[in-house]
């Protein structure tokens, strides 16, 4: 209980500060704009393979509604994630989507759970996640306030379920694990399906021809750039 209110008075503090910047910082969390209605969350996760790793989210914003896609890797993280959403964005969480069922995309889902912020899942994470959500089918378009937000299946690659999510007036892709910063290693592939990785990117490539910017898992966010790099790096696969 110390621990929380403890945390509590740093984001307040902390909120209080960057009102005017919309943006925010902790040892557990950082949050920053990339455009007028997107947000980049940004947590991170101790792995004995790759270290400390940031995982990124998105949060979509319009006037007093907001969607987080992707978790942060905890509990704590994810207080302070919808403690600022509710703050200094003065919105509610309409909806939170894990776009594949790795800890990294749902590690928080309790404390949005605990404070009875709909889950959207497909099916198929629901299953490999064990978690009790609402399903939502493939190609299905979301409205936050006066947005629309297509979330979207392409294929496998990274996992048999991961999902994308495109803010069609920002032209923003929401790419999660399934699409690599630039010069990112092919990373974990315990569940992946790496002969099938390059088509499906290719696939949403075509589909969003005109991104001006995509936030991946892990990494700095690009453009399609990183789309290309993606597509090259598992093209590979095929011929080993």
């Amino acid at each position: 209980m110390k621990k929380y209110v403890l945390l509590f008075l740093v984001i307040f503090f902390t909120i209080s500060c960057s009102k005017k910047t919309k943006k925010y910082e902790s040892d557990n969390l950082k949050i920053y704009q990339i455009s007028e209605s997107v947000y980049v969350h940004t947590s991170y996760l101790s792995t004995k393979k790759y270290g400390k790793v940031a995982c990124n989210g998105m949060i979509v914003y319009n006037k007093d509604e907001a969607i987080v896609f992707d978790t942060p890797t905890n509990n704590l993280a994810s207080f302070e994630l919808i403690y600022w959403i509710n703050n200094s964005l003065n919105a509610g969480v309409k909806y939170v989507i894990p776009t594949h069922f790795h800890i990294d995309c749902l590690g928080g889902l309790e404390t949005f759970q605990n404070k009875y912020i709909d889950c959207l899942v497909l099916d198929k994470t629901r299953e490999l996640a064990n978690i009790s959500s609402a399903i939502y089918k493939s190609d299905t378009v979301l409205t936050v306030g006066s947005l629309k937000v297509s979330t979207s299946f392409f294929g496998k690659g990274h996992t048999s379920d991961n999902t994308v999510a495109y803010v069609h007036k920002d032209k923003v892709l929401f790419g999660g694990c399934l699409v690599k910063s630039l010069k990112a290693s092919k990373g974990n592939l315990n569940d992946a399906d790496t002969l099938a990785w390059s088509n499906t990117i290719q696939k949403i490539k075509n589909t969003y021809p005109k991104l001006s910017q995509v936030i991946p898992g892990h990494g700095e966010v690009g453009d399609s750039a990183l789309l290309d790099y993606t597509i090259e790096l598992f093209k590979t696969e095929r011929n080993e």
